[in-house]
């Protein structure tokens, strides 16, 4: 029965398909551009009025840790320049990370976004 298990794991792994994962370089050098973007989203007043912010972003460890902050990230452009501007700067820097995660990470398409 040893034998069943490897080919079972490796034929559903099979079916998941194959992930193609970003060289270290290639995701070193998109995570500083993702960051590099969403500090200028915030210009020259956010770190002024979001401190807290502006650290976070800049000493976020990973890629998946910027990923989560552009949530933190909406509520300060939000505060600052309105929904629909803050909006736009968001989607912007969402779109850089198109190939630097994991695909449970990635954005889906959503009917209610027009």
């Amino acid at each position: 029965m040893r034998w069943l298990k490897p080919n079972l794991r490796s034929s559903i792994y099979g079916l998941l398909g194959n992930p193609v994962v970003p060289s270290a370089s290639i995701l070193e050098n998109g995570m500083e551009d993702v960051r590099e973007s969403m500090l200028a989203a915030l210009g020259e007043s956010g770190p002024k009025h979001f401190p807290q912010v502006t650290r976070r972003i800049r000493y976020a460890n990973d890629i998946q840790a910027l990923w989560y902050l552009r949530g933190d990230l909406m509520a300060a452009l939000a505060a600052m320049h309105g929904e629909m501007a803050a909006r736009e700067k968001v989607s912007c820097v969402t779109r850089q990370f198109d190939g630097l995660l994991p695909n449970g990470l990635n954005s889906r398409f959503s009917p209610l976004v027009s």
